[in-house]
Formats: C-alpha cells, sequence, structure tokens
C-alpha cells in the first residue's frame, strides 16, 4: 500500500513540477506544498476533508478554507481539486516530498538522511554537512533523525549509499565476521 502511495505521488509531483517548470514557478510550488503538506499532517482535519458522507462541494468548501484567496496558485488549486475528488489528500506530504526531490536533482542539491544516536548540535551538523559537501562536490539538503537504537555514531544516507558510523552497525560487522569464521583470535 505505501509503494502505491509513493507511486501516485510521484506521478502528482512530475505533473505538477512540468507545470511548474513550464510556468517558472518551480519555488513558488515549493513553498505552497510545503504548507499545504503542513497543515494537512493533523489526522483530524484529513479525516474531515476526506470524509465520504460530505458532499465535495462542503469538502473543497472546507479545504479552501484553511488558505485565504490568493495565497496559492491557480495551479496548485486544480491539482488540490483533483486530490481531494480522488480522496487523496494523504498523499498531500508525498507529493511535496517528491516536488522537493526533483527541485533538489534540477538544482544539483543531493539529499542526505543522517541519522544519529542522539541529537547533533550546531557544529557538529556544520561539520558532517562540510565533509558532505566535500565527498559529493555539491550542495547538501540534510535531514536529521535520532535513533537511540544506534548506540552512538552515526548513520548517513545519499541516495543508494549507506555510510554507517554506528556503534550498533560495528558490532553487526563483528558479530558477522566472528560467525563466519573471518575473523579469529
Amino acid at each position: 500500500m505505501a509503494r502505491a502511495r509513493t507511486t501516485t505521488a510521484r506521478r502528482y509531483a512530475e505533473a505538477a513540477f512540468e507545470i511548474a517548470e513550464r510556468d517558472g514557478t518551480v519555488e513558488e510550488w515549493l513553498r505552497q506544498l510545503d504548507r499545504i503538506a503542513a497543515s494537512l499532517s493533523d489526522p483530524a482535519v484529513l479525516r474531515r476533508l476526506e470524509n465520504p458522507n460530505l458532499p465535495f462541494d462542503d469538502r473543497h468548501g472546507a479545504f479552501r478554507s484553511l488558505f485565504t484567496e490568493g495565497q496559492l496558485l491557480p495551479q496548485v488549486w486544480n491539482l488540490l481539486g483533483l486530490i481531494l475528488r480522488r480522496r487523496r489528500l494523504e498523499s498531500v506530504g508525498d507529493i511535496a516530498h517528491e516536488f522537493r526531490r526533483l527541485y533538489n536533482r534540477r538544482a544539483g542539491i543531493t539529499e542526505a538522511l543522517a541519522t544519529s544516536a542522539a541529537e547533533l548540535d550546531e557544529q557538529e551538523v556544520g561539520a558532517l554537512r562540510q565533509r558532505l559537501e566535500r565527498m559529493t562536490g555539491g550542495t547538501i539538503d540534510l535531514t536529521l533523525r535520532v535513533d537511540p537504537q544506534l548506540l552512538g555514531g552515526i548513520q548517513v544516507r545519499l541516495g543508494d549509499l549507506l555510510i554507517d558510523g554506528s556503534v550498533r552497525g560495528r558490532l553487526e560487522r563483528l558479530r558477522s565476521r566472528l560467525e563466519s569464521g573471518s575473523l579469529t583470535a
């Protein structure tokens, strides 16, 4: 189910990105989709807007009340009307994410996800960002996440590349080597 939702979000985002590029409004689309995704992150709002017992016009009116007139591009309103009609509002966050991925690719920005065992301070984040930018030779869009199960250290995902400097990863690699017999005393 999640894969189908991501595929659907990718198709919507690709179509929206083509329109935004054609109109020269890519950055505006990016800001508006992020704002809409944040507005729809509340499950109660989402349930109300996707309530099948409410007629479409009522749901559309409720959705329009979330934003003031002129706050969104007409093309964004059209996309959202289509998504609302098809009851796919739960995918707006995924659409915004996919749109950002397309934007980053066009701008030469590499997305990185850094997962650490504890929260990183500003100095550590700055040093990590600099190191990743030196590795990739470009700008990094860094997302931070905390996972105490790593025990210590950090994991960084750059596209398909996983750089595992976590204590948990080291322990798992050591266990694997011990089990395979490649590490002897």
